[in-house]
């Protein structure tokens, strides 16, 4: 559904002699998917020809939602997630309730409600359209 490139995760990509040399950065710091996507950039590169592969992981600067792709956006929009708005700015904290102009990705009614700040992962909240009543994953804005 989506590639790394799509999601911002894949920083760069650059030989250093004879080893392919990739750069990721995790959408949050302690994301279960990070050996995931590690491995199968390994195995894609791998496949591709490269036979010696080094995965580096970037924490600076940290990623932003805004790092996805218009493809990549298309994409959870296909799939039934909820696109992060940009933030274009760093998110300050705040101990109330995260307020979001979101769509249902099922029937583009803006009539939804929060049912959790956490999602099946750390990075999506649970949301329920008031509209065609089903629930749907929002994909957190960083």
């Amino acid at each position: 559904m989506l590639t790394l490139l799509d999601l911002g995760v894949l920083r760069s990509v650059e030989m250093e002699d004879d080893v392919v040399v990739a750069s990721i950065t995790p959408t949050y710091l302690g994301c279960p998917a990070m050996a995931t996507m590690r491995d199968d950039l390994v195995h894609r590169l791998n496949d591709a020809g490269f036979g010696r592969v080094e995965v580096r992981v970037q924490l600076d600067p940290p990623w932003s939602s805004d790092w996805i792709t218009d493809r990549g956006r298309r994409a959870l929009r296909e799939n039934g997630l909820s696109e992060p708005g940009n933030v274009g700015r760093s998110v300050g904290l705040s101990l109330g309730p995260t307020r979001r102009n979101l769509y249902c990705p099922r029937c583009g009614s803006p009539r939804t409600r929060l049912l959790s700040e956490f999602g099946a992962t750390a990075c999506k909240a649970l949301y329920r359209c008031d509209e065609c009543l089903e629930p749907f994953e929002h994909v957190k804005e960083i």
